[in-house]
C-alpha cells in the first residue's frame, strides 16, 4: 500500500465534515499515546506557552531528582531519561523560544546535579550536545530574545569548559 503525502491527505481532509474529522481525531488518539499527547497539547496547551513551560520543567525535575552521583551508569540512564521526554516536548511546541529556554534549563539541570562530566565522556558528550542544540535555537531567534537567553547561554558554556 502506497501512502499518500501529506499535501493529498490535506486535501482530502479538508472535504470531511467536522464530526468526521473528530472521530478520524479521536480514532488516532487511540492508536499511538504520543498522538494522544500531541492532541492534547494542541487542545489544552498550545495557547499558553509559560505554563506549557513550567509543567514540562516540574517534569524534568522529577526525573533528574535523586540523582545517582555514586554510579555513573544510572546517572547517565537519568539523564537519557530525561533527554527523551524533553525532546518529546520540544517536538511537540514546535517554537524555538520555548526549545532554547527548555534546552538551557536540561542543561543548567545537569550542572546542578554536580555530575562530575569530565569523568564521563558519555555525560560530558550529551551535555555538549544539548549546548550547541541551545545555542542553534538561541541563534533563530530575534534579536532581542538572543539577547535575553545569551546570558544563560554564557553561563552554561563557563561552568563546564565548552569550545563552541
Amino acid at each position: 500500500m502506497e501512502i499518500a503525502p501529506l499535501r493529498e491527505l490535506k486535501r482530502e481532509l479538508s472535504t470531511y465534515p467536522q464530526a468526521d474529522l473528530i472521530k478520524i481525531c479521536l480514532r488516532l488518539a487511540k492508536h499511538k499515546k504520543e498522538v494522544k499527547e500531541l492532541l492534547h497539547y494542541l487542545c489544552f496547551e498550545a495557547q499558553d506557552q509559560n505554563a506549557y513551560i513550567a509543567l514540562v520543567k516540574e517534569e524534568v525535575d522529577e526525573v533528574m531528582a535523586d540523582m545517582p552521583l555514586h554510579s555513573l551508569y544510572q546517572a547517565k540512564k537519568k539523564v537519557r531519561k530525561g533527554l527523551r521526554i524533553l525532546n518529546k516536548y520540544i517536538r511537540f511546541s514546535g517554537e524555538k523560544q520555548t526549545e532554547a529556554e527548555l534546552r538551557i534549563y536540561f542543561c543548567q539541570q545537569i550542572l546542578d546535579s554536580n555530575l562530575d562530566l569530565l569523568r564521563s565522556t558519555v555525560l560530558f558528550n550529551l551535555f555538549s550536545r544539548q549546548v550547541s542544540a541551545a545555542k542553534k535555537a538561541i541563534d533563530k531567534l530575534h534579536p532581542d530574545l538572543q539577547f535575553d537567553f545569551e546570558e544563560d547561554f554564557e553561563g552554561l558554556v563557563s561552568a563546564v569548559d565548552l569550545n563552541l
